[in-house]
């Protein structure tokens, strides 16, 4: 395990690569920003959306959609489409079952309309969502593998269905993050998301094997390149025309507008400012888990990104990192574990079973100890 010199990112990030210099992507990419032509790049997104307003025929359509969990970088897309670029945009968002989506998510999402934008919401049955949360956490130990196909899926399906083709995402994950498989031909170019890791290489298979049958899958069908093609569908990555682009400032900027943030504290919940993932809860487990698998989880990407905006030293990001990056409060594994039937032993035991025995030492109490040095790596 090795580490980025400028950053906190470990080369055991899934598809992660480091330059000859040993620094990682992200940093890489984050660099060459300094030399953008920010006015030039908005050029290029007017550009780019006028064409699409040649395609738009029928009174009352809509200009593009994005897919909203009523969150921070979600809040910000929809405001700066809408008020900065003119368009009116779909909001599209897959709901959470009531035994998951917090009063927090909801509120968010109601705030969205009530700062008037059209939404439609996307709700799997709940009982199939629930089987295949199992399914996917006996399997991977990780019970968003299943559901992030949904969350992904909701948005080219609703594009297709209300033929709306252009699609307006966040961040780019290959330059922004590091997952170099999600690459497309340009820097704002999305289409290719579908290589990413939970929607790539047979998807589907995995739970066409547990026994699910395909009618009851539609909602976690991410359309095809052909279905791609013929719809002319584009995702477009807004984060690469937005130099200001971070989780903190998108934060900052949704909570001017009515935002409601998390109030646990981040021992808890790893979640330094409060503004991630607000929709749910359960995700901070699945961080957790994340660390224990590859070294890393929810601190050390809000670190990274404060490494690389200079407000904060890597001194004091390492000290976070080693304090709060596997925080996870027991009253969202002892919820999680109720909601798919299995008792808080059974969890833990499924989780020391993929814990990366190269990182970490599993001790006779059950705690899980780091091999590794938080900034050195092994």
């Amino acid at each position: 395990m090795k580490y980025c010199k400028r950053c906190l990112q470990p080369d055991t990030r899934p598809n992660a690569k480091f330059t000859a210099e040993e620094i990682c992507s992200a940093c890489d990419y984050f660099e060459r920003l300094q030399f953008v032509d920010w006015q030039e790049r908005y050029d290029i997104l007017q550009d780019l959306l006028e064409e699409y307003k040649k395609r738009r025929t029928g009174k009352g359509r809509f200009d593009c959609i994005i897919g909203v969990s009523g969150g921070k970088d979600s809040s910000r897309q929809a405001l700066w489409v809408r008020d900065k670029l003119g368009l009116n945009p779909l909001l599209v968002c897959l709901s959470y079952p009531p035994e998951q989506v917090t009063e927090r998510g909801t509120d968010n999402i109601s705030n969205l309309i009530e700062l008037g934008f059209d939404v439609v919401i996307s709700a799997p049955a709940p009982g199939t969502w629930k089987r295949l949360m199992r399914a996917s956490f006996d399997k991977f130990t990780n019970w968003a593998r299943s559901t992030e196909l949904a969350l992904f899926s909701s948005v080219p399906q609703l594009a297709i269905h209300y033929g709306i083709p252009l699609i307006l995402w966040g961040e780019n994950p290959g330059l922004q993050l590091g997952d170099l498989k999600t690459l497309g031909r340009t820097g704002y170019d999305g289409n290719n998301l579908r290589y990413m890791n939970t929607l790539s290489g047979g998807a589907l298979d995995w739970i066409r094997e547990a026994g699910f049958e395909l009618n009851d899958l539609i909602p976690y069908q991410y359309p095809t390149p052909d279905e791609f093609e013929r719809h002319q569908l584009q995702i477009v990555y807004l984060g690469w025309f937005l130099g200001d682009w971070s989780l903190v400032n998108n934060g900052m900027y949704a909570a001017a507008s009515g935002l409601e943030i998390r109030e646990d504290t981040v021992a808890n919940t790893g979640d330094l400012h409060g503004v991630t993932s607000l929709d749910e809860d359960w995700v901070t487990l699945n961080q957790m888990i994340k660390y224990y698998k590859f070294g890393f989880g929810r601190v050390t990407d809000y670190v990274n990104e404060e490494i690389r905006l200079d407000r904060m030293t890597r001194a004091a990001a390492v000290e976070l990192v080693e304090q709060y990056d596997d925080a996870c409060g027991a009253n969202y594994i002892a919820t999680f574990s109720d909601y798919i039937g299995i008792s808080v032993e059974q969890f833990w035991k499924q989780v020391h079973a993929s814990v990366n025995r190269q990182l970490f030492d599993i001790q006779s109490d059950g705690r899980i100890t780091r091999k590794f040095k938080v900034g050195v790596g092994l």
